[in-house]
């Protein structure tokens, strides 16, 4: 079994890394929808650079996302 490496992500990418087993589109709306459920991960993304525009995460921003939700 691989293990999870912080790298940079496409949003969708990151998406079925946390929920394989359902489609791309609903993938990234859960990944984003557990993101704004963490007040404090959404302002350290946002100050990290992130916007609605950006399709990639950093693996900075990866970083922080599995400090608050945890490996996929």
């Amino acid at each position: 079994m691989d293990t999870f490496q912080i790298r940079s992500y496409g949003i969708g990418e990151l998406a079925r890394c946390y929920a394989p087993n359902i489609t791309a589109g609903a993938a990234r709306r859960k990944l984003m929808y557990w993101i704004s459920l963490q007040p404090a991960l959404v302002d350290a993304l946002h100050a990290s650079g992130f916007s609605q525009k950006v399709r990639s995460f950093t693996p900075a921003q990866v970083r922080l996302i599995v400090e608050a939700l945890g490996e996929p």
